[in-house]
């Protein structure tokens, strides 16, 4: 149980970690994006049309207001540091459980954060249902994680004893 325990999370912080250094140099990765799919504003796919208009405006959003990327470079700061918290839970799921219960509930909060503001912001529907889906598809290994602590503390008390 030890060992699935830090897979699952390693894995997990891994993934939080990846989609936080991404947040880096998002004009750059929808260049690519763009110029890998050959997108052009004469696609009929919604996709394509909204990777061109993001890119298109994070281009403008930089060229004249280049401090307006400091919001996301703080977002990616934001992912490692939570990945810092999360390596109290890698080595002691038992005694750290509140930071996999803490992930859990921010999981959960990714839902309504994503309908209320994506509305707010007009993000496409289709695209917060994509935010959405980072919450739901990041608590099946945190519940997991659960589950086994849960298990270690009744099974064996704390996980380094």
């Amino acid at each position: 149980m030890r060992r699935k325990v830090r897979v699952v999370l390693g894995m997990f912080m891994a993934g939080l970690l990846l989609s936080g250094l991404t947040a880096f140099p998002l004009e750059r990765e929808l260049d690519l994006v763009a110029s890998a799919g050959h997108m052009s504003y004469n696609d009929r796919g919604s996709f394509n049309l909204w990777i061109l208009t993001v890119r298109d405006g994070l281009r403008a959003s930089y060229a004249k207001y280049p401090w307006i990327g400091y919001g996301t470079d703080w977002l990616a700061f934001a992912h490692v540091v939570l990945v810092v918290f999360f390596i109290g839970a890698f080595r002691d799921p038992v005694r750290n459980i509140w930071i996999i219960k803490a992930g859990l509930i921010a999981c959960a909060m990714v839902i309504p954060l994503a309908m209320v503001c994506g509305t707010v912001r007009s993000i496409p529907l289709g695209w917060r249902m994509i935010d959405c889906s980072f919450g739901i598809i990041g608590a099946i290994p945190l519940y997991y994680c659960l589950r086994l602590a849960k298990a270690l503390e009744k099974n064996h008390g704390s996980f380094h004893k």
